[in-house]
Order: structure tokens, then C-alpha cells, then sequence
């Protein structure tokens, strides 16, 4: 099979026929074997209906109904599992992915070799104060921290190698960083295409603001994990100790001035009067604290059951 187009979907109802009839459409024209999996997130509209009749018209229809709302996330992962195509296309449900834009990232992956082809909205049609400006200094924060050079790491309209869509693991929030989890995972092949943003047709966005919150957030626990997730000692273990021996040296030093006036017959306190004695005591404490997490995370991760999976691209 050519390619599996992906559909997560939460009440869009009204824009699915228009949808399938437009994929269809430009399938047909180029030839290409397809299915098409919509991933009904706990939809409560009529969602499910039009997509059992979609069914009945096509068997190229496939779909995943999820009990309550997951997220779109988990809807990504559970569709990746059941695509048999050699390309995978993600795209939104709410018609503002252009289905035209399949043929084009289609041949980027099977002709030019690329493992991950992303959309690019260069022009858009969201409310540029409360959409627009979170969004760019959002991808702005995201190229720097990952190292990878995308204008536009939320979009929707993403193409796969299919090796590539099954072999990283989407779980949380994790569709925002999918291009950096394909590189954490070793796939190096990846760019970008402006493709066509349109107006949305039917009903509003699921998304809210509390997005952008929640991807920094996300992005933050994704650079930690890559850089020290299999040695967390190396980043607890280091500013622990540093801690701790900044810690013991100020102690000493205390104790050094005080022996110093004693000795001088200048006029001293006791060390637990002075206050950087409580200080120097704290940062011991918060050194030896820290020095204990990245044992016992240590520990954890070797005794993990995925502590030795690594990915292996070929065998003979």
C-alpha cells in the first residue's frame, strides 16, 4: 500500500464527507493505494455515524473510536500501530490541511529520501494575536532547544517513512515534538514544505491557550530526557556534588575566620550565629539531596526493562 492517511478527529462532523470526498478525489487522480484511518477521539457529536457511513461507501475507511477524549496524542499512536502503508500522512480533520499536498510529500519521502516531511503554514488564517505570536515564539524556542530547523513544529500536515512513525513512541502531549523524537531516535532526514492553510469551515478550535504552556513544558522534559535519561547521574550527580562542596568549603571558611579573631584576640561570635553557617549547612544538605536522586534514578534506569532497547534500522 502507497500511502495511510491519518485522521484524528474530536466533533467535526460537518467537515468529514467533504474531507474524504476531497482525499479520494486526489487518490484516484494519481493512482495511488490508500486507506484512510479516522481516529475518533470521544467525539460527542455525530462523528461516528458519518464515519460509519464513509465505511459503507468505501472500504478504503478505517477507524479507531476511542471511549472519552485522550488527546491527539494517543489517537496518532494507536493509528501508527494499524497503518499498512509505506507512507504515512497526518492531517487534521477540520479542512484546514489541503489533501492536494499528499502527491508532494508523498514523492519527498519515496524520491528524495527524506524520513519526515513537515507542513510549513507560512500563511495562515488564525487570529494572529492570541494564535499567531504564541505560535512563532513557540517554534522559535523549539528550534533552538532541538537543534532542528522548522518554522512550524505543530502542524498537522506531516508525511512519515513508515518505519519512522512506528518506531517512536507518542504518549502525552508528544505530537507537538515529533520531529524531535524521530531524531532522538536516529532519523536525520528531516525538512520542511509550505503547504496551504485555509480558513476553518465548520465549527471552532479544540485547542486552547494553555497549549503553549504546556509545550514548553513538554519540551523541556523532552531535551532532559534525551541528554540524561539513560544517565541521570550525570546531571544530579554533578550539581549535587558542586553544591555539596561549595557547601563543605564555605563551612570551613566560617570556622577558619572564627579561629582566626580567636587566635588574633580580635572580638568573635559563635559559628552558628553567623548566617552564612546555616547557608553553607543548607547547601550541603541540598547537595547531598540531589547527589541521592541521581543514584536512585541511576538505579532505576538499570533496572528498567527498556534500559538495552535500541533500535536497530537493518539486519542480514
Amino acid at each position: 500500500m502507497d500511502i495511510s492517511v491519518v485522521i484524528p478527529l474530536y466533533n467535526e462532523e460537518e467537515s468529514l464527507p467533504e474531507l474524504h470526498r476531497w482525499i479520494r478525489r486526489v487518490m484516484n487522480e494519481h493512482g495511488f493505494s490508500y486507506e484512510v484511518i479516522f481516529v475518533d477521539d470521544g467525539s460527542t457529536d455525530g462523528s461516528w455515524k458519518v464515519i460509519r457511513q464513509l465505511r459503507q461507501e468505501s472500504d478504503k475507511v478505517k477507524a479507531i473510536k476511542f471511549r472519552r477524549n485522550y488527546g491527539k496524542s494517543p489517537a496518532l499512536h494507536c493509528a501508527f500501530e494499524k497503518a499498512q502503508g509505506d507512507v504515512i500522512i497526518t492531517m487534521d480533520a477540520d479542512l484546514q490541511d489541503s489533501p492536494d499536498e499528499i502527491p508532494e510529500l508523498y514523492r519527498m519521502i519515496r524520491e528524495e529520501g527524506y524520513d519526515l516531511v513537515s507542513g510549513w503554514k507560512k500563511k495562515r488564517y488564525d487570529d494572529k494575536l492570541t494564535k499567531n505570536l504564541p505560535s512563532k515564539l513557540f517554534n522559535a524556542t523549539a528550534r533552538r532547544v532541538s537543534g532542528i530547523s522548522l518554522h512550524d513544529f505543530n502542524c498537522g500536515l506531516k508525511a512519515y517513512k513508515s518505519s519512522l512513525a512506528k518506531d517512536i513512541e507518542i504518549y502525552n502531549d508528544m505530537h507537538r515534538y515529533i520531529p524531535v523524537l524521530a531524531k532522538n531516535a536516529g532519523y536525520r532526514k528531516i525538512t520542511e514544505k509550505v503547504v496551504q492553510h485555509q480558513a476553518r469551515k465548520y465549527g471552532t478550535s479544540k485547542f486552547g491557550a494553555n497549549r503553549f504552556v504546556n509545550g514548553y513544558l513538554d519540551l523541556m522534559t523532552l531535551w532532559f530526557l534525551n541528554r540524561f535519561g539513560r544517565k541521570p547521574m550525570h546531571f544530579f550527580g554533578l550539581w549535587g556534588s558542586l553544591m555539596f562542596l561549595i557547601g563543605f568549603l564555605a563551612v570551613i571558611l566560617v570556622g577558619a575566620m572564627k579561629l582566626y579573631d580567636m587566635h588574633h584576640g580580635n572580638p568573635y561570635r559563635l559559628v552558628t550565629d553567623s548566617p552564612y553557617f546555616y547557608i553553607s549547612l543548607t547547601m550541603m544538605i541540598l547537595g547531598t539531596l540531589l547527589f541521592l536522586a541521581g543514584f536512585l534514578g541511576e538505579l532505576i534506569s538499570r533496572n528498567a526493562p527498556e534500559r538495552n532497547h535500541y533500535r536497530i534500522e537493518k539486519e542480514i
